[in-house]
C-alpha cells in the first residue's frame, strides 16, 4: 500500500515520495545489476537510468503489482541493452569499454570470499539464467511473474533457472575441490 500512495505522491510531484522510492529499492535494484553486468560502474548507470526512465514516464505509469518488481524488470531489460551495447561496441574494436571480469562486483561491496565466488560463478553463467536466477533468488519474483517480464513460458523459467543453479554448483563444487 506504501508504493502506491508513493507513486500517487510522486505523480503530484513530490521530490521525497521520489527520494522514499529510490532508497527503498536502489540496494535491490544495484544488486540485480550487479549480477547481471559484473561492473559496479556500468550497474550504477542501469540502476540511475532506470530511475530516470520512471521520473520521465511516472504520469503515464499505473501500478499494478508490486513496484519492486516493476523495477525489478526494468533494471534487467536495461542490463541487458547494456549487454547488447557493449558487444557491438566490442565487435566494432572497442575493446577498452568491456567489463572486467578479474575482480567479482560484490567483492567491492563486501569483503566475503564466498560472496567473490559466487559473483564469480554468477558471471559465468549465460545471461538469460543469471537473469532468471537473481530475479528469483533476489527479488523473490515467481517463475510466472518473471516469465511476464521476459515475454518467455513458465517452463522456461523453470528450466534456465533449473540450470543456472546446476551450474552454479558445478563451479562451486569444482573450486571447493581445488
Amino acid at each position: 500500500m506504501e508504493d502506491k500512495l508513493l507513486v500517487y505522491r510522486c505523480k503530484r510531484g513530490s521530490h521525497q515520495a521520489l527520494t522514499r522510492i529510490y532508497h527503498k529499492y536502489k540496494a535491490d535494484l544495484l544488486l540485480l545489476a550487479l549480477a547481471l553486468l559484473n561492473d559496479r560502474t556500468a550497474a550504477e548507470d542501469v540502476v540511475h537510468d532506470v530511475f530516470l526512465s520512471f521520473v520521465q514516464g511516472v504520469h503515464a505509469f499505473r501500478l499494478t503489482g508490486s513496484l519492486k518488481g516493476f523495477l525489478l524488470t526494468c533494471t534487467a531489460n536495461h542490463a541487458r541493452n547494456w549487454n547488447k551495447a557493449e558487444r557491438r561496441r566490442a565487435r566494432a574494436g572497442n575493446d577498452e569499454t568491456a567489463p572486467s571480469q578479474a575482480d567479482g562486483p560484490w567483492e567491492t561491496i563486501v569483503c566475503n570470499e564466498q560472496v567473490g565466488r559466487l559473483s564469480g560463478a554468477l558471471a559465468e553463467l549465460p545471461f538469460e539464467q543469471r537473469e532468471v536466477v537473481m530475479m528469483h533468488l533476489q527479488a523473490s519474483m515467481t517463475f510466472t511473474a518473471i516469465a511476464r517480464a521476459r515475454a518467455i513460458s513458465p517452463n522456461t523459467a523453470k528450466s534456465r533457472y533449473r540450470y543456472g543453479i546446476d551450474k552454479l554448483r558445478s563451479l562451486l563444487n569444482g573450486e571447493a575441490t581445488r
